[in-house]
């Protein structure tokens, strides 16, 4: 923020508010511990193939002595169950299968590298399959701790509101999905490069943010759709730079490094499938290829998630598949609720991708968007020019108070209006687009009843909670019986081999 008008982002940081949010999440995933264990140990799975594990189909490894601590290994593995039987196997033996290609290669890396170093001395105690599976659960929950974290930071820095902020992330510390961030599920991982890439592109570490917000795209497929924040910002810089400064060379630049940065985020989604191709296709008869390899532009992903699992346009609104939408109804009305109420408190800032943001807003947006540390004077003249072109009469009054430098109060005043805007801030616009998008996708092409989890990770459902809890007592008492009851349903169901998410 401009020097003297309010504080940074990190001046607004609260040390005791964080300490609370490590805490939550620390506890939180010591409940989901308990729970999971007191399910398995009340009731019997409804699978009981978790334990099986043949041999790799590449290399078999040799024949190891058996660990010392059998049923403490067997314990672990009986908790891998659904999708964590694929990251586990691919951790193992590699991508054996094509269908294993719909699990993208983040988590099973990081698994296979904890496995053969920080617990490596455990395979004689608990056996190899077993270390895989407590890599997994390490890896996962201190990826979801530290999301926390980040999600509080980033929250601090859109609502100016460390209060908002704590709120918000204590209820991402329970969110209705929180027995797959304590599996191993990609979950985790996806939502701290997600989470913290955004944090770090609002606080101006360009290069730090794309790297992150690539390895997104390395966890989960949807990981690409976070190119998005690169564009939003490349968009009003070159806005910026072309019409207000009149710097038509500056616009053509921004807008080339937005792009390549967006490039960036897609290369790591893109090489996986090129891997795929590489391996399934490369070097095989024509009679011998798999029908997508075949395809002009041959899309792995899309032809597994298709082929294997029946996931298209439409092709899941069958009558029999009821139970699943209404699994998933209470996340999408909070989707559908939380895009409705900003579209109708800032219809300006919708129609226009936020270019009709406000003088106060348009500053702080110059401020962040911006790769260099800002200076008081640009700042300055960028309200001035903005609020020549674009305010009304009414915008007359605080476009001087910011273009004179009056005093410490003033600018207090200023920062105070924008504290006020907190979940309708232009700044909230990029990560609407984006939740409205993963909305209708979960609706009406995947598998509905995942879009408990697919959404989970979205910052702007929580910041749209926290308000609720703050405006509507009584709706936000049901938001967390709505994420107590789903954690006790998901670790009941899940931890047995239920149909859960």
């Amino acid at each position: 923020m401009p020097t003297g008008y309010s504080k940074s982002p990190l001046e607004l940081l609260n040390c005791s508010h964080q300490s609370k949010v490590l805490k939550a999440a620390i506890f939180s995933r010591f409940v989901l511990l308990i729970l999971s264990i007191l399910w398995r140990t009340l009731l019997a799975p409804y699978d009981t193939s978790a334990p099986l594990n043949p041999n790799c189909l590449g290399n078999p490894s040799p024949p190891l002595p058996p660990p010392l601590l059998p049923s403490l290994g067997s314990a672990i593995e009986n908790g891998v169950v659904w999708d964590s039987v694929y990251f586990v196997r691919i951790a193992q033996c590699g991508y054996e299968y094509e269908q294993f290609y719909a699990f993208l290669p983040l988590l099973p890396a990081c698994i296979f590298v904890f496995s053969q170093t920080v617990f490596a001395p455990l395979v004689p105690i608990i056996g190899y399959r077993a270390v895989l599976a407590l890599s997994g659960y390490v890896v996962c929950n201190v990826a979801f701790i530290f999301t926390a974290i980040y999600l509080y930071r980033l929250s601090v820095i859109i609502l100016k509101d460390p209060n908002a902020a704590l709120q918000a992330s204590v209820l991402f510390c329970f969110n209705p999905a929180s027995i797959f961030y304590s599996s191993i599920y990609s979950e985790s991982l996806y939502a701290l490069f997600s989470v913290g890439g955004c944090y770090y592109l609002l606080s101006r570490a360009n290069n730090i943010a794309v790297l992150w917000l690539a390895l997104s795209g390395f966890a989960r497929s949807n990981g690409v759709l976070n190119a998005g924040y690169f564009g939003f910002q490349a968009m009003h810089q070159a806005y910026d730079a072309f019409y207000l400064k009149k710097r038509a060379f500056l616009a053509l630049w921004i807008l080339i490094s937005g792009a390549l940065r967006c490039i960036c985020i897609f290369v790591p989604f893109i090489s996986f499938q090129a891997y795929g191709y590489y391996n399934m296709c490369l070097g095989r008869s024509s009679d011998e290829m798999r029908p997508w390899c075949k395809a002009r532009i041959p899309l792995l992903y899309n032809y597994i998630q298709s082929h294997y699992w029946g996931v298209g346009f439409l092709r899941y609104f069958r009558f029999k598949q009821l139970p699943n939408f209404l699994l998933a109804s209470p996340i999408l009305s909070l989707a559908v609720c939380s895009i409705i109420y900003y579209v109708k408190s800032r219809p300006e800032i919708v129609r226009s991708l936020g270019f009709q943001a406000s003088v106060e807003e348009k500053s702080s947006m110059a401020v962040i968007f911006s790769s260099q540390k800002p200076q008081r004077s640009n700042d300055t003249q960028f309200s001035e020019k903005y609020s020549s072109r674009k305010q009304e009469n009414h915008n007359l009054k605080s476009r001087k108070k910011i273009s004179q430098g009056e005093d410490l109060a003033e600018g207090r005043t200023v920062h105070g209006s924008l504290e006020k805007l907190g979940y309708t801030s232009a700044f909230v616009l990029p990560f609407i687009l984006q939740v409205g998008f993963m909305a209708a996708t979960a609706f009406f092409v995947m598998h509905v009843q995942v879009a408990t989890r697919f959404l989970s990770a979205s910052p702007s459902l929580y910041w749209f909670a926290s308000l609720i809890m703050t405006s509507h007592k009584k709706w936000g008492y049901m938001i967390w019986v709505y994420c107590f009851a789903y954690i006790l349903l998901g670790s009941l169901l899940f931890s047995n081999f239920y149909p859960f998410t």
